[in-house]
């Protein structure tokens, strides 16, 4: 376990800083194609915008093995801003690397610290102003994003993430683990405070993470509208698997957390947006019908039996009937996944020793739901398709009840035995 994220260079370096105004944090790794854009917007940002201000650039590194570290060092900023380049220390992912920046955040006392990702192709100078005004200007804590996204980009938030969040804790926040937000200096102190350096918070789940802190513990929550989010987008059918289990992972893991908060919540309130409000249509981004609805017959095979202890009979009733469709005919459909997504949430608050194996053996009704999804806003462009995914999340929302029945009920029950899987 280790005390700080800070290697004792970057911890010298930043005593010798002694205080800044503005910290922003650029996580890193093996981004040698994009950080050196990222990191010209950033610098050209704090001089349009916060000119008088103290600021540092910070890159938090994760051992890189291409040459992100170099690109980062040799592009010259403004000579009156500072630029600390570190490799970070604990457990390899996005977490540690914001650890390192909380850390920095609180040692220079800054007034605003904002987090921008590395791979982003899309940032402009302006986001460093949407993101740090709201702080520093309006009394803000916590600055959550919004993008204006292709329909089939951030597929997790989009069927999972939003609609939980929203559900749960009662704040519309459109993009809980969005990856480029700022915050306080107070809410830095209180990141690192809390015990999760070595859990899957400091992997993938720290976005979601630092979104239901900053709801649980009063922070004054806004959103900064950024405009196009184009980045190195995934296939969900390809490459996120890991990413389901662990962000599904760290939301359920925050039910238990926050269970006396969430389950006196009811509805949900909009949360004031800043930024731009010009609608600009995104980047495509390439899906595979035919391998996600692959993916989830093979899983069907393989854990039916499982999944059938684990839902109630009408909701694998459902999943079993969507097993059988071909792929241009495949939907699971908005009600069907909503009990799925909180039938899920109680089987892992009964079995908390087989919580990891729970979610391996899930993932395939994850890409179940993507391939639905993509068939219902197969003729929508990015905006329409953008209002069935309020459809959804108003749906999750409109059903809470049904979550909170299960809970109490399997509550007063005894805990089912030992999962089959294992």
């Amino acid at each position: 376990m280790y005390i700080t994220s800070l290697r004792p260079y970057a911890i010298k370096r930043l005593e010798e800083l002694t205080s800044a105004d503005i910290l922003v944090g650029i996580p890193c790794y093996n981004n040698e194609r994009t950080i050196e854009h990222v990191i010209q917007m950033t610098t050209h940002g704090l001089n349009r915008y916060f000119k008088g201000a103290k600021s540092v650039i910070f890159i938090s590194d994760g051992g890189s093995t291409d040459d992100s570290r170099e690109v980062a060092r040799d592009f010259q900023i403004k000579p009156w801003q500072e630029k600390l380049i570190t490799i970070y220390r604990g457990h390899a992912g996005k977490g540690s690397a914001l650890r390192s920046i909380f850390e920095a955040a609180v040692r220079l006392d800054v007034k605003a610290c904002a987090v921008v990702d590395s791979d982003l192709r899309s940032i402009t100078s302006d986001w460093v102003e949407w993101l740090m005004a709201p702080i520093l200007e309006h009394g803000y804590q916590f600055v959550a994003p919004i993008y204006l996204r292709h329909k089939y980009d951030g597929t997790i938030t989009n069927n999972i993430v939003y609609n939980l969040i929203r559900a749960l804790y009662g704040k519309r926040v459109r993009q809980p683990i969005g990856g480029d937000f700022a915050f306080s200096h107070d809410v830095a102190a209180h990141y690192i405070s809390r015990p999760v350096w070595d859990t899957d918070v400091a992997r993938f789940g720290i976005d979601v993470w630092m979104t239901t802190e900053a709801i649980t513990q009063g922070f004054k929550i806004c959103q900064a509208n950024l405009g196009v989010k184009i980045h190195d987008a995934k296939d969900p059918a390809a490459h996120l698997g890991p990413m389901f289990r662990q962000v599904v992972w760290t939301i359920f893991h925050l039910m238990e957390e926050h269970e006396a908060y969430w389950t006196g919540i009811s509805g949900s309130e909009p949360v004031e947006t800043f930024g731009q409000v010009e609608f600009l249509d995104p980047e495509p981004v390439p899906v595979n019908l035919e391998a996600l609805v692959k993916q989830f017959q093979v899983g069907f095979a393989q854990f039916s039996p499982f999944w059938k202890s684990v839902f109630k009979p009408e909701t694998f009733d459902i999943i079993t009937e969507a097993a059988s469709l071909p792929a241009e005919e495949f939907r699971i459909p908005l009600l069907g996944w909503v009990h799925i997504l909180y039938e899920l949430a109680v089987a892992f608050h009964l079995w908390p020793m087989y919580q990891r194996q729970l979610l391996d053996v899930m993932s395939p009704l994850y890409m179940a739901r993507v391939a639905s999804f993509i068939n219902a806003t197969l003729d929508m462009n990015s905006a329409e398709a953008e209002k069935a995914v309020e459809r959804q999340a108003t749906a999750f929302e409109e059903n809470k009840s049904y979550l909170l029945k299960l809970w109490d009920q399997r509550e007063e029950e005894e805990r089912p035995g030992t999962p089959p899987m294992t």
